[in-house]
């Protein structure tokens, strides 16, 4: 099941038509990404703290299907859905929530993404193994 984490549209995520400005998703999907670590009791500085490496995007795919707007509650969510030594690659999604006129209807699908995150260590910025402990953590 994938993580999932509230975002409330503001007006400074919204751009001169109203709708949420498309690189705003790369910014909801990092929230999501930083909460789900932390639903495993990790933040980014604990992480860095104990294991001296960080995450880094090295690669994002996104779709736009439907623009969000000002006011709209968006359910954005995180799947592991492949780890390696070094990187996972991570599903995700933005959707709309059901207002309180149709609660009943489904949640509808915004945008996707497949985001790839690298460890790193933080010092050097080179590429270096997830610690087994950390991969077994989020399996």
């Amino acid at each position: 099941m994938a993580f999932q984490f509230p975002v409330r549209i503001y007006w400074e995520d919204t751009d001169a038509g109203g709708i949420v400005f498309y690189a705003n998703y790369l910014k909801f999907f990092e929230r999501a990404r930083t909460e789900w670590l932390r639903s495993f009791g990790l933040s980014q500085q604990v992480l860095r703290e104990q294991t001296g490496g960080i995450f880094v995007v090295t690669e994002a795919r996104l779709r736009y299907l439907q623009p969000a707007r000002l006011d709209d509650q968006l359910l954005v969510t995180a799947c592991l859905t492949e780890k390696g030594r070094v990187s996972m690659t991570i599903e995700q999604q933005a959707l709309l929530q059901p207002s309180a006129h149709m609660p009943a209807a489904a949640p509808t699908l915004l945008s996707e993404a497949t985001v790839r995150i690298g460890f790193v260590d933080a010092a050097t910025l080179r590429p270096a193994r997830i610690p087994a402990d950390l991969l077994e953590l989020l399996s």
